[in-house]
């Protein structure tokens, strides 16, 4: 087998990456060189599926299509007749890995109150029952919404998949490996703020993790600019897929492991969360 980085989720077609002139190419390059051999793209919303799709293809990636939670209120019934036809149409292209980015957002105060909180958990239902129709894992949003996510995993069984930027409890953590979950670890954990995140990173198995960057989100530690910094004129780092050999790096730090031990463990988690990634691996150089 093949063993090389996969960043199990980034978001290479997102506005700020177009406001960068063609930056886009050059940062899949450099993660190229740094040893990332595959990325996944997953959409947010409708008008994304064709570019996340071209993007995979451009660069021999992977791509999840989905409505994201962030995205529900602007979403209706005609979306998600949509990401059924598009997963139809598409169920024969290998580049073509999972259902995502869906979940639930209970965060964002905007979409916490009872209405909105029944819109997501309708859509996330919905998008479950797609990717049992589809015979595809999905790729879940975890923000504050842990418990509802794994009653709805409950309800409506799926092939597993990643429960992305994990940051749950011992007991939420296990119940989502319980139903062929692996959890996603990227820029968070570099924080040595982030106590619990770290916790997890060192004392779960690591046959529960991949690796992720979420880019242009979550940026690691050593990106990062505070407010006071960028109100200074310091520049905020541009978080993208070649950073994530160094996440790679502070997790094997965590963990007391040797780098090239990481890598080929969270290589086979995220072939046993997307399997389609393993025709993909194939062709990688």
């Amino acid at each position: 087998m093949v063993h090389v980085w996969i960043d199990t989720h980034c978001h290479l077609d997102a506005p700020e990456w177009g406001q960068l002139h063609g930056v886009v190419s050059a940062e899949r390059e450099r993660a190229h060189d740094a040893g990332v051999g595959l990325c996944v793209l997953p959409s947010v919303n409708v008008a994304g599926f064709e570019a996340v799709r071209a993007l995979a293809h451009e660069a021999g990636d992977a791509y999840a299509l989905g409505i994201h939670p962030l995205f529900v209120p602007q979403a209706d019934e005609a979306d998600l007749d949509a990401l059924d036809a598009a997963l139809l149409a598409h169920r024969d292209d290998p580049c073509l890995v999972a259902v995502g980015e869906i979940g639930l957002d209970f965060f964002v105060p905007e979409l916490c109150t009872p209405a909105m909180r029944e819109r997501q958990w309708r859509f996330y239902r919905a998008q479950l029952a797609l990717a049992q129709r589809h015979g595809l894992p999905v790729i879940l949003h975890v923000r504050r919404s842990a418990d509802w996510l794994l009653k709805g995993l409950r309800q409506c069984p799926v092939m597993g998949g990643i429960a992305h930027a994990f940051n749950g409890s011992d007991v939420q953590a296990q119940a989502f490996v319980d139903r062929g979950f692996k959890l996603g670890f990227g820029g968070a954990m570099t924080f040595d703020a982030a106590r619990r995140l770290r916790h997890l990173a060192q004392t779960l198995p690591l046959s529960a993790m991949v690796l992720e960057t979420d880019a242009p989100d979550i940026p690691p530690q050593w990106l990062y600019v505070t407010a006071a910094e960028r109100a200074a004129g310091r520049a905020q780092g541009i978080n993208g897929p070649s950073q994530l050999t160094r996440i790679g790096a502070v997790l094997a730090e965590l963990r007391g492991l040797a780098v090239a031990d990481v890598q080929r463990q969270t290589t086979v988690n995220a072939l046993e969360a997307l399997p389609r990634l393993q025709g993909l691996l194939a062709t990688v150089g």
